[in-house]
């Protein structure tokens, strides 16, 4: 009785030392990963399925990362030397904008030059385009463009009074009394004119939405170019030999040298300078 129960007791344990780390294993697997299959992964099944869960988690990031970096608008208002203006930008990678902008001022103002005298309007009318290139991928860029319209330039109505002396190239008339000196005066530049300019800010920040923006430069507008025409009678000094100043051939060889003198006082403009400081915000 004794021997059975004795053997008895061994196949038990016998059956447990089997049967524990069978189950052991099998809780083990049930854990694993497994294959479409439903086979356990080996090894490097699982290092695949890593790497590739590891690309999946990532390029929504850099997707996401793309996209703040192209196609962003920005919008801004600014003052300057080519007068009050607004601006849009659209980024083209995190280096490049394009930017486009227009500008406008106006201001009168009466003179007399050479004993004739002028009311002045001077007219700041522009469209400009440029290319934002930001060499450190932030703050300091440069920026060629162009002034695709340049409006900038003046015009004047012209008088004498009658009795009263004026000079024309070099040459002294008398306003005729009877019929006095008049006449219209206009001053602008060619009307397409590349642009260099260099600055801080960006109109289209990648981490705000707030800029500001400083920019100094220079507008190649090359020479002035002005047209002066008179009518009424020129006299010489004495009241004298009264000629139309409209047809008198030696009147208008003047009337052009008035003309050269006035574009060369201004060639210093051929070279016009820019400098602004503005405001934007990045939509």
């Amino acid at each position: 009785m004794r021997t059975t129960h004795w053997i008895s007791s061994a196949l038990l344990a016998s059956s447990f030392s089997l049967i524990l780390p069978a189950l052991g294993s099998a809780c083990v697997n049930d854990d694993s990963p497994k294959t479409e299959t439903g086979e356990t992964a080996s090894s490097s099944q699982l290092s695949l399925l890593n790497s590739m869960d590891s690309a999946a988690a990532q390029a929504p990031r850099h997707a996401r990362s793309g996209s703040r970096e192209t196609g962003l608008v920005g919008v801004g208002v600014r003052l300057s030397t080519l007068g009050a203006g607004a601006e849009v930008a659209v980024s083209l990678t995190r280096r490049l904008n394009v930017r486009g902008g227009v500008n406008i001022f106006q201001y009168n103002r009466g003179f007399t030059h050479d004993g004739i005298g002028y009311k002045g309007q001077l007219n700041l009318r522009s469209g400009e385009a440029h290319l934002d290139w930001y060499p450190f991928g932030f703050g300091l860029h440069l920026s060629p463009g162009l002034l695709v319209y340049n409006g900038n330039g003046a015009t004047a109505t012209a008088s004498v009074p009658g009795g009263s002396t004026f000079s024309l190239g070099g040459t002294t008339y008398l306003s005729d009394p009877t019929n006095p000196i008049a006449g219209t005066g206009k001053l602008d530049f060619v009307k397409v004119a590349p642009t260099a300019l260099f600055g801080f800010g960006n109109l289209v920040p990648r981490s705000r939405h707030f800029a500001v923006n400083f920019e100094m430069g220079v507008v190649f507008q090359g020479s002035a170019r002005t047209k002066l025409n008179l009518t009424g009678n020129a006299c010489d000094p004495s009241g004298a030999n009264c000629v139309n100043a409209a047809t008198d051939p030696a009147v208008q060889s003047n009337v052009l040298a008035e003309q050269t003198k006035l574009d060369n006082k201004l060639e210093p403009f051929k070279y016009y300078p820019v400098v602004s400081f503005g405001f934007g915000y990045r939509f």
